[in-house]
C-alpha cells in the first residue's frame, strides 16, 4: 500500500512539474519590465490628477466625483502592491518590496503584514485551520465554523449573505487598521518605515480633506472613498475562492490543492483590468510570481492540461461570482436559521 501511494505522490508531483515546463517553454514566466513601467506611472499620474482635481474643486459635493475615482486608484495601486508581494514585477525580492512598501504607503496600508497573511494562504488556499483568509470572525465559511458561532456573531452568520456587501464598506477601514496594528506591535519588517508612511499617509489625507472642506462634506468624502475601496478589493478577491471546496487534514498535490480550490473569472481585457489579473486566480495561485499580464495567456494552456488530466476546472462570468459567493454563505447559514426557527416553535 505504501509503495502504491509513494507511486501517486511521484505520478501527481511529476504533473506540476510537466505543467511547469510548458509554460516555462511558452515563455510566460519572464519579466515584463515595461508593462509595469507603464501601468505603474499611469497609477501615479491618475492618483496625482484626482489630488489636483480635488484641491481645484474646493468645497463642493462633485468632490464625491474624487472620492469615487479615488477608490478605483486606491485599488489598482493596490494590485500593484500585491503583484510585487509576488515577485512579479522583479526577479529578486527586494526591488518588489520596495514598490510594494512604497505602494502600501499609498493607499495608507502595511504591504509587510498583508503579503505575509496573503502569502499563508496562497500555501493552504480554503484550508479551514491555516487559511487566514477564512478566519474572518463576522462570516462562516463552513459549516464547522458556523456552528461555533456564539452571540452576535452567530446572528451576523445566520444573515451572513444579505450582510456581505454592506461588511465589504469596511474592508477598506480594516485594512488601514490592521496595517496600524501590526507596525505597532512590531509584527512587520521594517517597521519603522512603514511605520512612516502609514502615519504621513494618514496626516496628509485627513488634512488635505478637513483643510479643503467643510466638516460635514469631508466626513462624507472619507465614508464614500473608503466605503467604496473596500467594496472594489472585496469583490476583487472574494470570487477567487469563496464557494470552493474547503480542506480539513487531507493532503493532495500541490497542482490539485491550487486548482480545485480556486474559481476563474471569466471575461476580456476589461475585466482583466478591474479585477487586476485575479480573475486568472487558478493560473495565478500555479504560477504566483508569474507576471500579470501572461495570466491570460496560461489560461488556455493550464485549462487544456486539467482537461486532459481529470483535473476539475472551475470558471464562471462575473455576475454568476458573486451568485456562487452569496449562496455559499446562505447555505452555510441555513443550519443557524433552521436551529432557530425549530426553537420557536
Amino acid at each position: 500500500m505504501s509503495g502504491q501511494a509513494s507511486t501517486a505522490t511521484r505520478h501527481t508531483a511529476g504533473d506540476y512539474a510537466a505543467l511547469l515546463s510548458e509554460v516555462r517553454a511558452a515563455g510566460l514566466l519572464r519579466r515584463r519590465y515595461g508593462y509595469y513601467a507603464v501601468k505603474i506611472t499611469a497609477n501615479l499620474v491618475a492618483l496625482s490628477g484626482a489630488w489636483v482635481a480635488f484641491a481645484f474643486l474646493g468645497d463642493s459635493w462633485w468632490q464625491l466625483m474624487i472620492a469615487a475615482f479615488l477608490a478605483i486608484v486606491f485599488a489598482q495601486l493596490a494590485f500593484i502592491g500585491h503583484d510585487a508581494g509576488h515577485k512579479q514585477i522583479f526577479r529578486t525580492r527586494r526591488p518588489n518590496d520596495i514598490v510594494g512598501t512604497v505602494h502600501g504607503g499609498l493607499v495608507g496600508m502595511s504591504y509587510r503584514w498583508w503579503i505575509t497573511g496573503h502569502n499563508r494562504h496562497h500555501a493552504n488556499p480554503n484550508h479551514e485551520e491555516h487559511d487566514p483568509d477564512l478566519d474572518i470572525p463576522a462570516l462562516a465559511f463552513t459549516s464547522r465554523q458556523a456552528r461555533l458561532k456564539s452571540g452576535f456573531l452567530r446572528w451576523m452568520a445566520k444573515h451572513q449573505a444579505v450582510l456581505f456587501f454592506p461588511l465589504l464598506t469596511l474592508e477598506g477601514i480594516n485594512l488601514h487598521v490592521s496595517g496600524i496594528r501590526a507596525v505597532w506591535r512590531g509584527d512587520t519588517k521594517a517597521r519603522r518605515l512603514e511605520g512612516a508612511l502609514l502615519t504621513a499617509h494618514l496626516l496628509g489625507y485627513l488634512t488635505a480633506v478637513f483643510l479643503v472642506l467643510s466638516p460635514g462634506v469631508a466626513v462624507l468624502f472619507i465614508l464614500v472613498h473608503q466605503a467604496l475601496w473596500g467594496v472594489y478589493m472585496g469583490c476583487s478577491f472574494a470570487p477567487n475562492h469563496k464557494g470552493m471546496p474547503t480542506m480539513t487534514g487531507q493532503s493532495v498535490d500541490f497542482l490539485r490543492r491550487q486548482v480545485l480550490t480556486s474559481r476563474n473569472v471569466r471575461g476580456g481585457r476589461l475585466t482583466d483590468f478591474v479585477l487586476g489579473g485575479l480573475n486568472y486566480q487558478i493560473e495565478h495561485h500555479l504560477f504566483p510570481s508569474m507576471p500579470r499580464p501572461h495570466l491570460r495567456h496560461a489560461q488556455p494552456i493550464v485549462r487544456r492540461f486539467c482537461a486532459k488530466h481529470g483535473i476539475s476546472y472551475s470558471q464562471t462570468g462575473v455576475l454568476r461570482s458573486y451568485r456562487h459567493v452569496l449562496e455559499h454563505l446562505h447555505d452555510m447559514g441555513a443550519p443557524l436559521r433552521a436551529a432557530d426557527r425549530a426553537r420557536a416553535t
